[in-house]
């Protein structure tokens, strides 16, 4: 008898960001172990049997490939084995004619029987919080790369998910001087806000001297805002006098809420 194949999921957990008013619940995640593609596939069916030829392998993916898109672009309904796939339309009518601009084949793909089978008995890590999905990778003025500016010139940030937006308070960029004093970087001063890049003024009555620069924003990536706003918190050194070593950043720097200072 064939030993039966077991399978482990690893899954984090993560905020949900649909229920506003839940700010308790979460949802899991699947850590994703990257992307397989067809050469990929060649190589694990090699590993299982090593005397197929590769080339033989290959050419049996792509027309496995050809054959599927054949019967299913002649609405024909597929089961092969793991997944049933069939075309379906979407989009109404209501003089009986196909408008492209409302109308669409999409693909349907259900899994088979045996497929739920497998994913019922598979076994559920939970590997603890989800890393964040924002981080910031460097920065940037007219005076190179690093975290340093002129006073009254834009200074760029580089990350993922970092674009400003949500409605709590504390959303926005700020600049937090040595004796505490907070100025914050008003919309007109933030001439570019985008999820990997957001370009801003540094306001000309800024004095010269190291100041905590902080972003905060409640950017889901996915439509809709997060329940708690992120936070992403760097040293910027503003002046003519600056330290010529960039200074890098990663997820390290990134907070799930606004800091209590």
């Amino acid at each position: 008898m064939a030993k039966k194949v077991t399978y482990q999921i690893n899954v984090s957990l993560q905020d949900n960001t649909v229920t506003i008013s839940d700010s308790e619940d979460r949802i899991f995640v699947v850590q994703s172990q990257g992307t397989a593609d067809v050469d990929r596939l060649v190589e694990e069916i090699m590993e299982v049997n090593p005397g197929l030829e590769r080339e033989t392998v290959r050419m049996v993916l792509d027309l496995f490939n050809r054959i599927i898109m054949k019967l299913l672009l002649q609405g024909m309904r597929l089961n092969t084995g793991l997944f049933i796939i069939e075309l379906v339309c979407k989009g109404v009518t209501y003089d009986g004619a196909w408008h492209p601009d409302v109308n669409s084949l999409q693909i349907n793909i259900t899994p088979t029987k045996e497929l739920r089978e497998i994913l019922d008995s598979t076994t559920i890590n939970i590997t603890g919080e989800a890393p964040s999905a924002m981080s910031v990778t460097g920065g940037e003025s007219a005076q190179g790369a690093g975290y340093r500016v002129k006073a009254g010139r834009a200074f760029t940030l580089h990350g993922k998910n970092i674009k400003v937006v949500g409605d709590d308070p504390s959303v926005g960029i700020t600049l937090t001087d040595s004796d505490g004093t907070e100025t914050k970087i008003e919309g007109d001063l933030i001439i570019q806000n985008d999820p990997k890049k957001v370009v801003f003024i540094v306001p000309e009555s800024t004095a010269d001297g190291e100041y905590e620069l902080k972003l905060a924003t409640q950017y889901s990536g996915g439509g809709g805002f997060l329940k708690a706003p992120r936070v992403i918190i760097k040293t910027l050194t503003v002046g003519e006098t600056v330290d010529d070593t960039p200074e890098t950043g990663g997820e390290d720097d990134v907070e799930d809420g606004p800091q209590v200072q």
